[in-house]
């Protein structure tokens, strides 16, 4: 008698056990992604100039 009881009772307790497994989702955000970069770019120029130039230049003030 308890061998018939045992083949319902395991069914019932495997379907109450498979209902309580978890559930994920995934949703986009109802708003949109803000990025806020706050960057500082800083560059330097360096310019060689022939020996000659500089020398003119140097002598010539009024040029610029």
């Amino acid at each position: 008698m308890k061998l018939r009881l045992i083949g319902p009772s395991l069914a019932l307790s495997i379907m109450m056990l498979s209902g309580c497994v978890p559930r994920i989702e995934l949703a986009a955000p109802k708003e949109p992604i803000t990025i806020n970069m706050n960057v500082k770019i800083e560059h330097e120029i360096h310019i060689k100039v022939d020996k000659d130039v500089e020398n003119l230049l140097k002598s010539q003030n009024d040029l610029f």
